[in-house]
């Protein structure tokens, strides 16, 4: 038995069972609590010390029981909600003989609730006197102990639930995540834009360069595919005849983990007709500028050390003109093969030379990315690595595309999306030709969209757990992710 192993759980089952015997239901159906931690600081913050509402005696909070101070017949405990935490004091004596029981078998980590009046103890902390007491769930598994928490961060990813019971910081990084998304939708909703839901399982996958996940419908006997990005589907709807449309949902991309990537990623991607991409850009940092203030007070956050000034406008710099600036290589005067050296001298991971375009991608990866810490539009990249995009209005080699760089990582991409149904139908089957991660197979809806029409549009894409990790200053995608895909438990 597992008891056996373990005497602490083994001592909360036996207490549990006690409670059965006497009768008591430790796991009611409801409890009706008058306010929360929060709510009961707020009404009652104005007694002085000493001072006491005997008339209220009717309080009721509930919450988890996470410290406790004996003190023979009387007690200390604090209990704590969403909210925040109440410090409860009781006399065992004052308690009737059910709720005196009860009490007896209480341990740290039960859920509990408390009926009394408030008080003020001598040492000015508000507090709850209770005169009634009563189990609401009889917890078997011990919690960790209470100034260390979960230690072991593997740990914390799998149980998270554990890492939020012990830990506020914790609950405030995910309260956080859920505000940057609210005001996300907040600007976007504000500007005119109508939020839509593309397919998850798609019959065929496209919109970006990633390896997707596969599954089986078994009922229509067809392969399906699981999002890897709504691209496809937004510019249909742009098709027709929705003008500024976006999709806050998750993707599904069958590649590694690190500190920035998960399996299962929350993407914000827009589309707005008759932009192109300087308006987007413009667009992007009024964006990302106004949720970092609107939830920080602040357009300057501090991430992992270092300062980051998110006041608009930000830098804004060609791909080219950044390897030069940041590593002196004057890539257009370069062969493809020359700078595959170059890549080789840097230890890059490639076997192979590839286009010129794909090889000077690789050499900004090795050489400029990591130089860009504040808010920087990196912009007009090769056309070999853009196959929804325009060409560039001034120069027929790039395309007119914008990557916002923060704190060393992509935030986004962003296109003047491609409309010429010929030229689209081209660079996609190029692009189907291609191997490995980056095929992407030609979507014949797609194309019948293109050819129907679609205006001159401006796309963009922001990753959300990126925005979030400097926000809230975590330096891993896992850490702002309530449930990381993680190795299974064996």
């Amino acid at each position: 038995m597992l008891e056996k192993d373990n005497p602490l759980k083994a001592e909360k089952r036996k207490k549990l069972h006690a409670l059965k015997e006497r009768g008591i239901n430790p796991f009611p159906y409801a409890y009706s609590r008058t306010h929360t931690a929060v709510e009961f600081h707020k009404e009652f913050n104005s007694l002085g010390v000493q001072e006491k509402l005997i008339e209220k005696n009717n309080v009721c909070l509930a919450g988890r029981v996470l410290t406790r101070r004996p003190m023979g017949k009387a007690a200390f405990f604090n209990i704590s909600d969403q909210s925040g935490s109440v410090q409860v004091y009781l006399k065992i004596e004052e308690l009737p003989e059910v709720d005196r029981f009860s009490y007896e078998n209480l341990d740290l980590g039960d859920i509990v609730g408390v009926e009394g009046y408030p008080f003020r103890t001598k040492t000015g902390e508000l507090s709850l006197h209770a005169q009634k007491f009563v189990m609401l769930t009889k917890t078997i598994e011990p919690l960790p102990e209470k100034f260390h928490g979960l230690a072991d961060v593997e740990l914390k990813y799998r149980l998270r639930h554990l890492d939020l019971i012990m830990s506020p910081e914790s609950r405030k990084i995910f309260e956080t995540r859920s505000k940057i998304i609210k005001e996300v939708r907040n600007f976007l909703d504000a500007r005119g834009f109508l939020e839509v839901e593309t397919p998850i399982l798609q019959p065929l996958y496209g919109g970006a360069a990633a390896k997707p996940f596969t599954t089986k419908h078994n009922a229509l006997d067809m392969t399906l595919y699981m999002k890897i990005s709504p691209e496809i589907y937004l510019k249909r709807l742009i098709v027709g005849g929705f003008e500024k449309v976006y999709d806050l949902n998750k993707n599904f991309r069958n590649e590694g983990i690190d500190r920035s990537h998960n399996p299962e990623f929350t993407m914000l991607e827009w589309y707005e007709a008759y932009t192109d991409y300087n308006y987007q850009m413009k667009q992007f940092e009024d964006l990302v500028s106004h949720v970092v203030k609107t939830v920080t007070g602040s357009f300057v956050v501090s991430y992992q050390g270092k300062e980051i000034d998110f006041k608009p406008p930000w830098r804004r710099v060609t791909v080219y003109d950044a390897l030069k600036e940041h590593g002196g290589y004057d890539v257009i005067k370069m062969s493809a093969a020359e700078i595959f050296k170059e890549l080789q001298k840097l230890g890059a991971d490639v076997e192979k030379p590839e286009s010129h375009g794909e090889m000077v991608m690789m050499l900004f990866d090795q050489v400029v990315e990591k130089q860009l810490w504040q808010p920087t539009f990196v912009t007009d990249h090769p056309i070999e690595i853009s196959p929804l995009t325009k060409v560039h209005r001034k120069n027929s080699k790039l395309v007119e595309r914008f990557e916002p760089y923060v704190a060393q990582m992509e935030l986004g991409n962003a296109y003047s999306e491609l409309n010429d149904p010929e030229e689209q139908l081209s660079r996609l089957q190029e692009q189907d030709r291609k191997v490995g991660e980056q095929h992407q197979p030609i979507d014949e809806d797609f194309i019948h969209a293109i050819d129907v029409g679609m205006p001159p549009t401006g796309g963009v894409g922001l990753g959300v757990e990126r925005l979030v990790m400097i926000i809230t200053d975590q330096p891993s995608i896992r850490d702002i992710i309530l449930f990381p895909t993680m190795r299974r438990n064996t």
